[in-house]
Formats: C-alpha cells, structure tokens, sequence
C-alpha cells in the first residue's frame, strides 16, 4: 500500500537526489506530499509563512525520508521539519500520528565512507561506524534506540540495520532500487513507537 511521503533535503546538494527518489516511487509519487521542481520559490518569505506551508506538506504524511547529505547541518529547516514529523499534531478533531522517519544517505566521492565507514572488529566481524558530526543530534539520538534491543550477533551487538533504529539510515543506491521496502519499515515503525525510545525535540 503506497504512504504519503514528504522528502525533507538540502536543496542546494540534494535536489538531483530528490527527483530520482520521487521519480523511483513511480506510480506511488502521486502519494508524494512535499516540494516538487514545480513548487514556488519560497526563500523570500517569512519564516512563519514558511514553517505554515510546511506544516501543511507534512500533516497529512505517514513517512518522512531525509536526504543525508554531507552539507545537511546547513539548512535552515532539516532539524525542525524531522521534529515536526515526529510530533503528534492535533488539528481540530484530528490527531496525526508520528511519522516514519528514515534517512537516505547520499553517495558522495564515489561511496558513502564520509558517513558510514565500515571497520573490522578484533573477532572478525565487520562494522559500519557513523560519522555523527554530519547529523543532526535529533536524527542520532533516534539511533540504536529500540528497547529492547534485539541484537543479530551476541558478540559484537549488531543490530538489525532496519529495526534496530527508529530512524534507519540506508544508502541511495539501495534505497532507489526498492524504496517501497524501505518506506513500509518505516511505517511500520511509527505504528510500534512503544518498542523505541523516541527523541521528539531537538
């Protein structure tokens, strides 16, 4: 079933990203709720006019995919348009759930090493580390917070890359090759917020 989406990214880095995601959902892009190449230019407006136009965007969506590009912190709006998705904002009798949020890593330099390089442990397993100075605190404080945590190996505490976080980072490739896997996780996940210990501010 296809779930109304909002991308939130840095237009300046990411908006090639943004249309080869909106155009990888294909038919379910009609579900597609944020900024398209189409949208008005809003740099001139104030910011409440703003923050009201997006409101609107991200209400009525279940998930929230945000483009993790090496340049993120610099926007004026990632960090509170993922805070928003996680409230639950009550508009007259309505009251919208927490989206689904994940986070779709952006190639860069030829890989993704800039974020997520991986490393060999001492017992010969392979982790990927996080470069968490590119993130915002409320998209690393929403990582490996499932609790309890279901680990995938005893000895090194992995844990499943898709449920052991609320907010999943995945890299573009895989992610354009199958969005809607990873958009249903994230959904489930908002249905199950109890099995996370969610940060909602930043």
């Amino acid at each position: 079933m296809a779930r109304k989406t909002f991308i939130s990214y840095k237009y300046s880095e990411a908006k090639d990203l943004r249309e080869r995601i909106v155009e990888a959902l294909g038919d379910d892009a009609e579900y597609y709720q944020g900024e398209t190449s189409d949208s008005p230019d809003m740099s001139d407006r104030t910011t409440d006019y703003i923050k009201d136009k997006l409101k609107d965007m991200i209400y009525s969506t279940t998930v929230t995919i945000v483009i993790i590009s090496p340049n993120m912190k610099l926007s004026n709006w990632i960090d509170w348009e993922i805070e928003y998705s996680l409230k639950q904002i009550k508009r007259n009798d309505r009251t919208s759930g927490t989206n689904g949020v994940l986070g779709v890593v952006m190639k860069y330099s030829g890989g993704y090493d800039w974020l997520r390089p991986s490393v060999t442990n001492s017992d010969g397993h392979t982790a990927i580390l996080t470069n968490n100075e590119y993130l915002y605190e409320i998209v690393s404080q929403n990582r490996f917070n499932q609790e309890p945590p279901e680990y995938t190996c005893g000895v090194c505490k992995n844990v499943n890359s898709l449920t052991g976080s609320y907010i999943s980072l995945i890299n573009e490739e895989d992610f354009l090759e199958d969005p809607n896997k990873y958009i249903e996780n994230a959904y489930d996940k908002s249905k199950n917020t109890n099995n996370y210990n969610l940060t909602r501010k930043r």
